[in-house]
């Protein structure tokens, strides 16, 4: 019943953003009427693609659902993007009206607000294409430096890989996670950290294209933890599926790895939120981090959400890696999650905590980035100054 409500409400909204940009544009193109018209029912087409698109995953058939998913995300961007370019140019129509007004002159020329409404739309295209490249190509490595106090010799240089988000569902399939796995293992990492988020979907549907997870490999093996999205697809089977693939799933829990001689403390919590949905998966840094040997200096966390930092924090880490953000994925929603989240990509510091937040391996919703690249992270442990 309230599901039913939520779906309402969001087909209202979107419907009246439609109508607002059909409104603000159609009537402005230099074009004829019958192309206006035309205009006019792709943007009906748009407001039933979108909820279609959104709905795919209850569809069982395939490839049907897939084919809707396709369709209905690249609807969501298209129409992400024609939205914001709208608002734009009537921010920009306002501002010269503003000044107009001052020299006195009544109105914009015609030719600017016929040439600002054909442009809207082939921008928004424009930008839609670029985005689904940067989307689907093959995740570039980022490499990243981190200083480590009291750093141990035998660490200085240890590479973690990490990877995040991916989101294997209705358009990351197979092939692409091949991809990913094939960037990752000619990195030779010391370790990978897969940090959440891995899939959007049963095990039942999505477990080949998983399957080349289990060839990830690195010399002190593959460490995971869940994200938001393994709950809304069955975090429990999809935690024996992770094992089965060779996974050391850590749920509030940290092993103590030997690197030549020197120790580490890899630890790992559930997601963030994980509590809300199974209160025997709450969050707890604090818990990851009980019964570890005192003596040794880096303690490293895998947390899906970048909040989980405060606790890590107070828990005695020395380096949290993330995800879940995004970095925004496109214009203009990165300069939203400041709002939600302490970090939104890169490297960063809570007291003496570095935090490190990917902005994804794959992407999620629609196949579009924009201003927020995908990456496979490569972390090298540097010595901040000499170990003790």
């Amino acid at each position: 019943m309230l599901r039913s409500a939520f779906f309402i409400r969001l087909i209202s909204i979107i419907t009246l953003l439609h109508v607002y940009i059909g409104v603000r544009l159609i009537s402005d193109l230099p074009i004829s009427a019958p192309f206006k018209w035309l205009g006019a029912l792709l943007l009906v087409v748009s407001v039933l693609l979108i909820p279609l698109g959104m709905a795919a995953r209850t569809i069982k058939k395939q490839p049907l659902s897939d084919l809707l998913a396709w369709i209905g995300y690249l609807a969501i961007g298209l129409f992400s993007s024609l939205l914001v370019l709208t608002v734009l140019r009537d921010i920009l129509l306002l501002l010269l009206y503003a000044v107009n007004s001052l020299r006195g002159v009544a109105s914009a020329p015609y030719d600017l607000i016929s040439l600002s409404a054909l442009c809207v739309p082939v921008l928004a295209i424009l930008l839609t294409l670029l985005g689904v490249y940067y989307a689907r190509r093959n995740a570039p490595v980022k490499v990243i430096d981190v200083p480590i106090a009291g750093l141990a010799a035998a660490l200085h240089g240890f590479k973690i890989v990490q990877i995040t988000d991916i989101h294997i569902g209705p358009t990351i399939k197979r092939g692409y996670v091949e991809k990913i796995v094939a960037t990752v293992n000619a990195l030779k990492a010391d370790l990978i950290a897969v940090t959440g988020d891995v899939v959007d979907g049963t095990v039942p549907g999505l477990a080949a294209d998983a399957q080349p997870l289990g060839a990830l490999s690195a010399r002190h093996g593959t460490f995971f933890v869940t994200g938001n999205h393994e709950y809304y697809s069955g975090a429990d089977e999809w935690i024996v599926e992770f094992r089965r693939l060779g996974f050391n799933v850590l749920m509030n829990e940290h092993v103590v790895v030997n690197h030549d001689g020197a120790h580490a403390v890899v630890a790992g919590v559930t997601d963030y939120g994980a509590g809300n949905v199974d209160p025997a998966h709450m969050s707890s840094p604090a818990k990851a981090m009980h019964g570890a040997p005192s003596d040794i200096p880096f303690r490293l966390l895998l947390a899906h959400q970048p909040r989980s930092a405060a606790a890590a924090s107070q828990a005695g880490f020395t380096l949290q890696l993330s995800g879940h953000t995004h970095g925004g994925q496109f214009l203009p929603w990165m300069f939203f999650i400041r709002f939600q989240q302490p970090f939104v990509h890169g490297l960063g510091k809570l007291n003496d905590l570095w935090v490190y937040t990917s902005r994804g391996t794959g992407y999620w919703g629609p196949p579009i980035r924009l201003g927020a690249p995908s990456e496979v992270t490569l972390l090298r442990l540097v010595a901040d100054s000499p170990a003790v």
